[in-house]
């Protein structure tokens, strides 16, 4: 990359353009995670980047496992490169879907905006990472609005949580080492049993599916609040419960399907579900721990990926995908832009440091700082030290 008058020229793949002076260049590489099929952005992202005389640089492929070609994302300007290390190398944001895996530590480059899910709270080795590069890490998952919701984590933890259901009744069926059990019944056999550990945007939408199909439904929560909204919501149609360590263990062994769906903003997942409630479990029932990624609600959780996303502990399926709406991944990805775009759109247009001083929800997303982790319930998650990120913007 070099300065040439007021603009600044990039060479990539034997193709060259202008970038305004001001403007940023924004890559989006290909997904490398297992079966993971999303794409950081959209052809409509990118539209809204170019006119804002922002560039795009795409990785070659980047979009096909979500349904869209490289000739689309060239139509609304970008440009698409061979290689994930070509975007890295271009690339003064770096905007995609899921953490950096090992093998892409080493392509990020100081002072680079990471623009993803991080998830850093049970991930020492990567905020490590992170660190060592000197990188700006601004989550999607810690961006938090007055009202406490999270408004780039809510799409995916509509799509988790109405798929938590849904395979959850896949793998109950017998010839996938469940029990055998219809979640609706049919009429003269009790429907089965479905225990949600959470009442946020993950458990009422596992809520929703799990009604729809008619099964019984328990829904477990500290919040009061949070129980008479689904009361009103469902009526007689579901049992709300206050989350303590008595109806978790009565409920849970009750169960013939167990949806974890606890979060802790930024922060590492409290544990609900031990070995040993695991071991009282019916023979068959299936877990399936959205806040995997967080570390987990369920002590014997670990995770796991699409291609084999079941194991068995005690005669219990546990499904452990940290990615689950990457299953449905056209679906996921239009939902995704519609979130992460009008932040990225803020970041890139301002620079990192004006965007979150103009900000305040935007400065919550903000995990590290060129060598400084600044997210405190990581810190505490991973006993590292903190620095206020006030004093590092000025």
């Amino acid at each position: 990359m070099n300065q040439c008058g007021g603009h600044i020229r990039i060479d990539s793949n034997q193709k060259n353009f202008d970038k305004k002076e001001g403007a940023m260049i924004v890559g989006i590489p290909k997904e490398i995670k297992t079966q993971e099929h999303r794409v950081g952005v959209v052809p409509a992202g990118v539209k809204a980047f170019v006119d804002a005389d922002h560039r795009v640089v795409i990785e070659k492929g980047a979009g096909l496992d979500s349904g869209i070609t490289d000739d689309e994302y060239e139509a609304v300007g970008a440009t698409i490169l061979e290689t994930g290390q070509k975007i890295y190398d271009d690339a003064e944001m770096v905007m995609k879907v899921k953490e950096p895996l090992p093998e892409e530590y080493g392509l990020l480059h100081e002072g680079q905006i990471l623009y993803t899910y991080l998830h850093l709270a049970p991930a020492p080795e990567l905020t490590r990472a992170l660190l060592e590069r000197k990188v700006i890490g601004i989550a999607y998952e810690t961006i938090q609005l007055d009202n406490g919701s999270l408004p780039l984590l809510t799409p995916m933890s509509e799509i988790a949580g109405r798929m938590s259901i849904q395979v959850g009744a896949y793998h109950l069926q017998k010839e996938h080492g469940g029990r055998g059990v219809l979640l609706g019944g049919v009429p003269g056999v009790t429907p089965g049993n479905v225990a949600i550990l959470g009442a946020g945007i993950v458990g009422t939408n596992a809520a929703k599916i799990a009604v729809g199909m008619g099964a019984r439904v328990t829904v477990l929560d500290v919040r009061l609040d949070r129980l008479r909204y689904l009361d009103d919501i469902f009526g007689a149609r579901i049992t709300t419960l206050m989350s303590n360590s008595h109806n978790i263990e009565e409920t849970v062994t009750d169960a013939d399907l167990v949806v974890g769906a606890v979060l802790i903003p930024g922060g590492r997942t409290p544990c609900l579900v031990t070995r040993e409630l695991v071991s009282r479990m019916k023979k068959g029932a299936v877990l399936v721990d959205v806040a995997v990624d967080q570390g987990g609600c369920i002590e014997t959780i670990r995770p796991t990926y699409h291609d084999n996303p079941t194991y068995d502990i005690d005669g219990v399926i546990h499904y452990g995908v940290a990615n689950i709406p990457g299953a449905v991944a056209r679906t996921s990805t239009f939902a995704l832009t519609n979130a992460t775009l009008p932040y990225a759109l803020k970041i890139a247009g301002n620079g990192w440091q004006e965007a979150v001083r103009k900000d305040k929800n935007l400065l919550k997303g903000v995990n590290v700082v060129q060598g400084q982790l600044v997210c405190q319930p990581v810190g505490d998650a991973l006993n590292m030290a903190c620095v206020p990120i006030e004093t590092l913007i000025g």
